[in-house]
């Protein structure tokens, strides 16, 4: 047990913090702070072991482990483990030229980051944006619209507080302001990114500078600076503009005497400058980065070492072969991306062809479905076709016939019209013939009134000659034969003596007494010898009892033709009647035959119906045949023309 304490004794465990990780090592107690760090850098893949130093925090104040004396001996606190920062203790002038190393240009990228993120470097807001979007490239690489969705750098601190409370503006603000920028920045790698981050902020005017608060020979607070160039003398309040400046070619010596430092110029005319510090362990801090910052500076003026320019040499064809790579990772993505875009046009090209076979597909399926049902219309329509065709066959057919029966009633019409004509013509004749007969009738009345005033005279002189005492008897018998036909004719030709001389007629005497039958007898013998004696009064007389006879017939036959024409009218009317219904229904059905037909047979107006015109002109016909018949009648009874209208008035009433 003795034994294994004494050699758990002899090592001790250090923890060796950098920005981004930290680890632990074993070291033995006899080891100086030289190896520690060797152990770190060799680790690490560190070979620019000049820049890096292990620091650790006393009281407040930054130390760093010095090299040449055992980490036991050294004051550190002796904490369990050990904690030592490993940072960027000198700053290159140019971090282009000088940083050969990978892993230099990333630890010297972290401490500046964090540096300028702490406020320990001011940086303005643009610089500050411009910053950040190269720590982005640096972090997530190029920019992808679809990856780099708005929100993604919500976790990242990328602006300093000051920066940020400065201005009114949301995260998302300023989120977009550095992705704008960041998208300019595809295809820079990460090694690349991280250099143009120290190029910008090498140029700030707090990089690399160490600020100790100390006092002048007037015993005012100032700031000594000391960086890469030499030392600085700042004013508290103002950090970035130096007060006096001290390069470091331009200095002989630097050292210090307990809290006395003490700056000698090269030139001899120059002032010696002198300052105090408040502790002595800060004047062994700025004493230590003054000989570091001054060796560097003399490192940079001299010719390079092997190691350095092998270092270099490596570096470069470590920069040549990583270029090469990127660029065929370049042409590499390049056809990846062309490949991508191919497979996505063919991708988008096999849907499309897709779509489009589908939609034929569709189409066709369609087209079928469609030809089938243009087949069964098709044949519909030849059935219908066909029967429109026979019902135009039967159509064109009636409408023949019905042309041929216009063209028949058209010839019967014309006929019907010149008989109509003759008819009228016929009807004038006999109105000619009706006033002819009337005048004559007129003449014959005349003549019976002067028959009649011849018998008066002849009564009266056979009166007056029987009043003659010595008139003979055979005179007086003759004027009583003369006056007994007289009277007879008289009693004829008044209308209510019977017909054909169906009463007897009354044998009376000039002096009103009946005669007897030898008188009648010797009376006749009388008046025959006088009718013998007097031709005219007999030939009148014969002519009117031959045309009461007549009348008298033709009165019995006209009755029986007026029953028998009224008879015939009213069979007229209702064959008239019948033929008209008849012929509205065929009219009705030809149009209809006529509006389902495929074609239109007869175009226009449509003519009259030919069955109303076959109606029209068989009426016509009867008419006519019934003015015939009245012709008739009123050529065989004048008398009847006399006392009846003229046939034309019938004709126009009817």
């Amino acid at each position: 047990m003795m034994s294994l304490r004494r050699k758990q004794a002899k090592s001790f465990v250090v923890r060796v913090t950098m920005l981004d990780a930290e680890r632990d090592f074993t070291c033995e107690l006899c080891w100086k702070g030289q190896e520690l760090f060797d152990h770190v850098c060799r680790t690490l893949g560190v070979r620019e072991w000049w820049y890096f130093g292990l620091s650790y925090q006393v009281k407040d104040t930054v130390a760093w482990l010095k090299m040449d004396k055992k980490i036991m001996a050294q004051d550190i606190p002796k904490d369990d483990p050990l904690t030592f920062h490993f940072l960027a203790k000198f700053y290159p002038e140019s971090v282009e030229e000088e940083l050969v190393q990978e892993i230099t240009q990333h630890l010297f990228f972290l401490q500046v980051k964090k540096q300028i993120l702490d406020e320990m470097i001011f940086c303005s807001p643009e610089a500050s944006v411009l910053l950040a979007s190269y720590a982005v490239q640096a972090k997530f690489g190029d920019y992808d619209r679809i990856v780099h969705k708005l929100g993604f750098l919500t976790q990242e601190e990328l602006l300093p507080k000051k920066v940020i409370n400065q201005y009114q503006m949301t995260a998302q603000m300023w989120e977009e302001r550095i992705t704008s920028w960041y998208s300019n920045h595809r295809g820079m790698t990460r090694d690349e990114a991280e250099m143009e981050y120290l190029k910008i902020a090498q140029d700030l005017d707090m990089y690399g500078v160490n600020y100790f608060p100390i006092k002048d020979k007037k015993s005012l607070d100032v700031l000594l600076g000391v960086d890469a160039l030499g030392l600085k003398i700042y004013d508290p309040s103002d950090r970035q503009n130096a007060k006096k400046s001290f390069p470091w070619s331009g200095i002989k010596n630097v050292q210090y005497s307990d809290k006395e430092f003490t700056i000698k110029p090269l030139d001899k005319s120059a002032e010696v400058f002198k300052f105090y510090s408040s502790k002595q362990r800060v004047n062994k801090l700025i004493l230590h980065l003054c000989i570091g910052n001054h060796d560097m500076f003399m490192r940079r003026r001299k010719v390079d070492t092997m190691e350095l320019q092998q270092m270099k040499a490596q570096a470069k064809e470590g920069r040549a072969r990583k270029q090469l790579e990127r660029q065929r990772l370049a042409r590499e993505q390049q056809l990846r991306q062309d490949a991508e875009r191919a497979k996505e046009e063919l991708e988008r090209r096999l849907f499309q062809l897709q779509e489009e076979a589908r939609l034929a597909n569709e189409a066709l399926v369609r087209s079928e479905e469609t030809a089938e049902l243009l087949a069964e219309k098709a044949a519909i329509a030849e059935e219908e076709a066909k029967l429109l065709a026979q019902k135009a066959a039967e159509a064109e057919q009636e409408v023949q016939r019905q042309r041929l029966t216009a063209i028949k009633g058209e010839q019967e019409r014309r006929a019907m019209e010149q008989q109509v004509r003759e008819t009228e013509h016929m009807a004038l004749q006999l109105a000619k013939q009706s006033e002819q007969r009337l005048k004559e009738a007129e003449q014959l009345k005349k003549e019976l009134e002067d028959a009649r005033e011849s018998e008066r005279h002849s009564k009266h002189r056979l009166q007056e000659l029987a009043s003659l005492p010595s008139m003979p008897g055979s005179i007086v018998g003759g004027l009583h034969g003369s006056m007994e036909a007289s009277g007879t004719i008289s009693g004829q030709s008044s209308p209510g003596s019977a017909p054909g001389g169906g009463a007897p007629s009354a044998n009376i005497g000039s002096d009103g007494r009946r005669l007897s039958g030898a008188e009648v007898a010797e009376s006749r013998r009388h008046s025959q010898t006088s009718d013998y004696r007097d031709p005219d009064m007999k030939r009148l007389s014969m002519e009117i009892e031959r045309e009461r006879f007549e009348y008298m017939e033709k009165s019995r036959n006209l009755q029986e033709q007026l029953r028998e024409l009224k008879t015939e009218i009213e069979a007229l009317k209702l064959e008239e009647s019948e033929g008209f219904e008849r012929a509205e229904q065929r009219y009705s059905t030809l149009t209809r035959v006529s509006m389902n037909c495929s074609s239109s047979v007869v175009c226009g107006a449509q003519p009259p119906s030919p069955f109303i015109l076959c109606s029209f002109l068989s009426c016509f016909s009867g008419v006519l045949q019934l003015i015939s018949k009245l012709s008739g009648m009123f050529l065989l009874c004048p008398q009847l023309a006399m006392r009846s209208p003229c046939p034309q008035t019938y004709y126009e009433s009817y």
